[in-house]
């Protein structure tokens, strides 16, 4: 149970303190959704394997320090270990996604009930959609993918309550389908992009801001943006993403390098596989 703060999360790279998580225990693909579900589809998921990977993945966070809630897994919300989706923090506030698929809106649920027996405050969406997968943070700048799961209305709703805030839109491609799957911030200066899966107008902007790691299109197939940083330039990483581990070693990173085969064939990673409530620099 978190106990010692509410919401503080600042940048995607601070110090990770407290996650939520949700193990895979009912994990399938059914309708295909994304480019790397079509890769996986053929084999499917092994569910028991997928367990054994998160909870390694678990244990090594909380060895870190970083205190787990996890939410219990219902069999009716196959995607649920992609607890990124259903929320994200942005300061010392704490948003409920909208989400745009039926089928993962009770997931939703289950997160305000949990908030709720907390008695912890959050923000919910009116009527359209966005998804944490679209929201990366990096200090007083929010970078939001457009996505088929994210609108622009959405957006416009998020800049009302968060007014001192920069808040950068980047339009994804047809086969993208969050914008961590294409980008992601590692440091100040330092992030992992898909450089197809984003307009060259965006990529330029981007590149005003961050050494940019280009992940190729095999890497892209294995999730090699959505790595998740511990903080201190270390993060967690697959064993197969080659190029992109070495690109972040050579940059100082400390790469641990993490099996979660079984876990992507339904098109996420560590990233997605966790919702920080708490990052902290001190």
């Amino acid at each position: 149970m978190i106990k010692e703060k509410q919401y503080e999360c600042h940048t995607e790279y601070d110090p990770l303190k407290q996650v939520i998580v949700s193990p895979p225990n009912y994990m399938r693909i059914t309708q295909i959704i994304n480019e790397t579900q079509k890769y996986y589809i053929d084999h499917n998921i092994d569910i028991n394997k997928a367990k054994k990977q998160h909870l390694h993945f678990v244990d090594l966070m909380r060895e870190r320090g970083v205190q787990i809630t996890s939410l219990e897994p219902e069999e009716q919300l196959n995607e649920q270990v992609f607890t990124r989706d259903i929320g994200f923090t942005i300061g010392e506030t704490f948003f409920v996604s909208k989400m745009k698929r039926t089928i993962r809106k009770a997931e939703t649920d289950k997160l305000k009930q949990h908030l709720n027996d907390l008695g912890f405050d959050y923000i919910t969406f009116s009527d359209y959609p966005i998804e944490g997968g679209d929201v990366i943070i990096d200090g007083t700048r929010v970078w939001i993918g457009l996505s088929k799961r994210t609108s622009r209305r959405a957006v416009e709703e998020l800049k009302a309550y968060l007014p001192t805030y920069s808040i950068e839109m980047i339009d994804l491609g047809e086969d993208i389908l969050h914008l961590d799957c294409a980008f992601n911030i590692v440091s100040p200066d330092v992030a992992i992009v898909y450089k197809k899966g984003i307009s060259h107008a965006d990529y330029d902007k981007l590149s005003e801001h961050y050494d940019l790691i280009e992940v190729d299109d095999s890497e892209y197939i294995s999730l090699g943006t959505n790595v998740l940083s511990l903080g201190n330039k270390t993060v967690i990483s697959l064993p197969e993403n080659l190029l992109v581990n070495q690109a972040l070693k050579d940059r100082g990173f400390q790469v641990i390098k993490v099996p979660f085969s079984e876990i992507i064939k339904s098109g996420g990673s560590f990233r997605c596989a966790t919702l920080p409530t708490v990052r902290q620099s001190k």
